[in-house]
């Protein structure tokens, strides 16, 4: 069934209700537009007001190609073994403690261009009462990943039409640097089985997020009336 942009809004808001601070996850396969919807959410839910929500994506726990080189995991970049979940499931532990509610708390971004994690590149300050936080494998039960899933007051699956998602996830490959050939084998290869790895966690969501309406108009903004898939590809969703 469709949803409107506007209901998104409110369930989002209401989980802040009554809390220090809720943390929201948004789940999904690679390509199937968690980040944009993730980034929608945060700019709409600010507006032009103080930010009292933050946005935090899972990527920035990528480990470093040095490390992902000495395991011998650097051709499956992307699947689960390759990021520090426990390190993830600590950020969201903390982001939870009276500490974290008291003082900045910096978690790690992801640099695009050189495809590396950087410390230290996202704040969340005291005044954040919601984050939105986002990535693969939110709803994932096994090794330290099942930490996560606890710590999140509310996880939606974010889904997209598989041949969308595979067209737009092949585009993102060549825009940050791979041939067509290869966008396409990486896409229907390492990125495909660990898509079918988080599909498979689909039944443990909230919420499935798949035709939404309504989406802002305005600078920086998209409108569909068709779902996710009018949205655009954003490098990290």
């Amino acid at each position: 069934m469709p949803i409107s942009f506007d209901e998104l809004l409110d369930r989002a808001r209401a989980l802040a209700d009554g809390r220090p601070r809720a943390v929201l996850g948004i789940a999904g396969s690679p390509g199937a537009g968690k980040s944009t919807l993730a980034e929608q959410l945060v700019r709409a839910l600010n507006g032009d007001g103080p930010e009292w929500v933050a946005y935090v994506p899972m990527d920035g726990f990528h480990l470093a190609d040095a490390e992902l080189e000495r395991l011998g995991r650097r051709e499956r970049k992307g699947a689960p073994d390759t990021f520090d979940a426990a390190g993830y499931a600590a950020l969201l532990r903390r982001l939870r403690e009276e500490e974290g509610l008291r003082e900045v708390v910096y978690a790690p971004g992801f640099e695009r261009v050189l495809e590396q994690p950087l410390a230290g590149a996202v704040p969340v300050p005291p005044t954040a009462r919601l984050v939105v936080t986002e990535g693969n494998y939110l709803l994932l039960d096994s090794g330290a990943w099942a930490r996560v899933r606890p710590r999140l007051d509310e996880v939606w699956f974010c889904e997209l039409d598989e041949e969308e998602r595979l067209r737009r996830l092949t585009a993102r490959h060549e825009r940050f640097g791979k041939t067509r050939r290869e966008a396409e084998a990486w896409a229907r290869g390492t990125d495909q089985r660990n898509a079918d790895l988080v599909a498979a966690t689909r039944d443990r969501a909230d919420l499935v997020v798949r035709d939404v309406v309504g989406w802002p108009d305005g600078p920086g903004h998209h409108r569909t009336d068709a779902g996710l898939g009018g949205v655009g590809a954003h490098p990290g969703g």
